[in-house]
């Protein structure tokens, strides 16, 4: 079964209140982040028609601040799925109620994973993908799971020394001195 991926866009907004704000009076980056994986689990929920679970979040990046009394839009499709899991993208904007202006506050990659009742994981739909941008959105997902595929290879290999990248390292601000082994 293959599903098209305007099929499960979702969009929510929500006015930001003084009870969201931090210490420094802007909306607190942990309820964005709250609000971002309820939007993720209704879109992944929504293509896989089951419940789903996060498994991963990547590029978290606060572009702008959200200020109080902002109108808080999120916009997420789904841009990737594997066999049980899919990569919802997420856009964060904020508009100024009164001038209308529209700030570009976040883009975000949630990987959610389908489940059973019985919590075994469950196999998504494939995407119908009927423009460039969704081509492009699925293609730098692949390359992100490439990526991190490569690190985590790289890096939790039984031949890793730490030693193979000192020379790289001597740019950076650090101070290594690791004890003799």
């Amino acid at each position: 079964m293959y599903k098209t991926i305007d099929s499960s866009r979702i969009s929510i907004s929500e006015l930001m209140l003084p009870s969201h704000s931090n210490f420094s009076g802007k909306i607190h980056g942990g309820y964005i982040l709250n609000l971002m994986d309820q939007i993720a689990f209704a879109c992944a929920s929504k293509h896989s028609g089951t419940y789903c679970v996060t498994a991963s979040v990547d590029t978290v990046d606060f572009i702008n601040p959200i200020e109080v009394g902002e109108l808080v839009t999120m916009k997420a499709s789904v841009n990737y799925v594997g066999k049980t899991s899919m990569v919802i993208g997420i856009r964060v904007e904020a508009e100024h109620i009164q001038t209308g202006e529209i700030k570009h506050c976040n883009s975000s990659y949630f990987t959610m994973v389908a489940r059973y009742k019985d919590d075994t994981s469950k196999q998504v739909p494939g995407l119908i993908i009927n423009d460039k941008t969704e081509l492009k959105r699925f293609l730098k997902s692949l390359k992100r799971i490439e990526t991190k595929k490569h690190r985590q290879k790289e890096f939790n290999s039984i031949n890793f020394s730490p030693e193979d990248y000192l020379e790289e390292l001597k740019n950076y601000r650090i101070k290594i001195e690791l004890p003799e082994s």
